[in-house]
C-alpha cells in the first residue's frame, strides 16, 4: 500500500529527510547582496567553526555545489603544484579523492585496504617514514560506501607528529561524530549541507587553517573553485563571489539553529545512535546481517547483506519498500550483494522501527522468508 499522504522518509546518507522548519525556510526569496542574507552567511560560518571548536586557528569557507565541489576546491587550492598527497582508501569516496588529486595535476599515492578494514595509525606512520616527499594526507572519516568509521584521531596525531598536512573528508560525520580541532589537528575539514546538520543539499564548506589558506593564493587552476579567492572576497565584502544558493543557505542556517536547540553534536549523535540500535535490533529479528563489524560501524549509514535467496531483486525490493514510505540506498560493493540504510536525518527510532516493518513486509511479498515469520 502506497503512503501517498506524505513524502517518503529518506533512509539515505544525503539528501535526507529534513524538518518542516527547514523546508519552510526555503519559501522566502533572498537578494544575494542584501545585508540580511549576508548576515545569515556570517552567522552560518561562525556556527560551523563552533561545532568543530575551530575558531582559534581556522576559518570557514562555504562553496556552491555538492560536497565533492568543496573537496575539489580544497585540494586544488591548498595543495601547491609540487605537493604529494597520500590518500587512505577503503571505499568509493577515498578513490574519488585520489582521482581528484590526480586530475588536478598533483602527485598522489594511495594506501588501500578492504572495504571492511581501516588503515591504522601504524600504517600511516610506516608510510610517512618511508616516503619523505609526502606533504599531505587525505582520510575519509566515515566512508559512506559502507558506513565504516576510520580512526581519525589516531591518524591525525601521527600526521601532526610528522609535520604533514591533514585533509579530512567529513561529509557523513560532521555534526554527529565529534571532531574537535583542539584534539584532532587538521589543515582542512570538508563537509556539506545535506548531511548530519540536516539541511538540504547544494552547498559544501571547508574549515581550513587560516595560516595555510593565506599561503595558497595562486594554487588553484579553477576560477569557480578557488577556495582562497572565495574566502578573501567574503572577508572583504561579506558577500559570495558568484550567485549563492540563497534558499539552501537560508534553510541550512535554520537547520543549524535547530541543531543547537537539540543539544548540538552530542545530542545529534545520541539520536542517531538510537536510530542505529533500533535498526539493528529489527534487522536481527528479520535475520538480515550487517556487512561491517559493529566495532567499526558508525551510526550514520549501515550496509546490509542482501537475503540469500533467488527471489531477491534489489529494484523490486526498493520499489516495494518505497511504496511503504521509505527510500533505501543501493549497495556500493562489488564483492557482495548489499543494500544500505541511513540512520541520519530528521527522524527518530520510531521511524526506524517502521522502516524495519516495511522491509520485512517487502521481503515477504517477494517470497523471501525472514527469521521472524519462519
Amino acid at each position: 500500500m502506497s503512503l501517498v499522504s506524505r513524502d517518503p522518509i529518506l533512509l539515505t546518507p544525503g539528501p535526507l529527510t529534513t524538518s518542516l522548519a527547514t523546508k519552510t525556510a526555503m519559501l522566502r526569496d533572498w537578494g544575494s547582496w542584501d545585508a540580511s542574507f549576508n548576515a545569515i552567511t556570517i552567522d552560518m560560518r561562525k556556527h560551523l567553526l563552533t561545532i568543530a571548536n575551530a575558531h582559534d586557528n581556522h576559518v570557514c569557507v562555504p562553496m556552491q555545489g555538492s560536497g565533492t565541489f568543496s573537496i575539489e576546491a580544497a585540494i586544488n587550492t591548498l595543495l601547491p603544484r609540487d605537493s604529494h598527497m597520500l590518500v587512505l582508501i577503503n571505499g568509493a569516496y577515498g578513490k574519488r579523492m585520489a582521482k581528484i588529486i590526480s586530475m588536478m595535476g598533483r602527485k598522489v599515492s594511495v594506501f588501500e585496504t578492504a572495504d571492511d578494514v581501516s588503515a591504522t595509525a601504524a600504517d600511516v606512520e610506516r608510510l610517512l617514514e618511508s616516503d619523505r616527499s609526502i606533504s599531505h594526507v587525505g582520510v575519509i572519516h566515515c566512508e559512506t560506501s559502507t558506513g565504516i568509521l576510520n580512526p581519525l584521531r589516531e591518524i591525525a596525531q601521527i600526521v601532526a607528529r610528522h609535520q604533514r598536512s591533514l585533509i579530512i573528508d567529513a561529509m557523513s560525520s560532521f555534526g554527529a561524530l565529534e571532531i574537535d580541532a583542539a584534539k584532532i589537528p587538521f589543515d582542512a575539514l570538508i563537509a556539506a549541507s545535506g548531511k548530519c546538520i540536516e539541511g538540504p543539499p547544494g552547498m559544501g564548506f571547508v574549515l581550513v587553517r587560516k595560516s595555510v589558506l593565506e599561503q595558497s593564493e595562486g594554487n588553484s587552476t579553477s576560477l569557480a573553485l578557488d577556495l582562497y579567492d572565495q574566502w578573501s572576497y567574503m572577508e572583504k565584502t561579506t558577500q559570495w563571489r558568484f550567485t549563492p544558493p540563497t534558499h539552501i543557505v537560508a534553510a541550512f542556517h535554520q537547520a543549524l539553529i535547530q541543531f543547537v536547540a537539540e543539544g548540538s553534536q552530542a545530542a545529534r549523535f545520541a539520536r542517531y545512535q538510537k536510530n542505529y540500535e533500533a535498526l539493528m535490533a529489527g534487522m536481527e529479528e528479520l535475520g538480515l546481517k550487517p556487512f561491517l563489524d559493529p566495532k567499526i560501524q558508525a551510526p550514520i549509514i549501515v550496509t546490509m547483506h542482501a537475503p540469500d535467496s533467488s527471489h531477491y531483486d534489489f529494484k523490486r525490493f526498493y520499489n516495494s519498500v518505497r511504496d511503504k514510505g521509505f527510500i533505501l540506498y543501493p549497495g556500493k560493493l562489488t564483492q557482495a550483494e548489499t543494500f544500505r540504510i541511513g540512520c541520519i536525518g530528521a527522524i527518530g527510532a520510531e521511524e526506524m522501527r517502521q522502516a524495519v516493518h516495511a522491509i520485512g513486509d517487502a521481503l515477504q511479498e517477494m517470497g523471501i522468508k525472514t527469521k521472524n515469520i519462519e
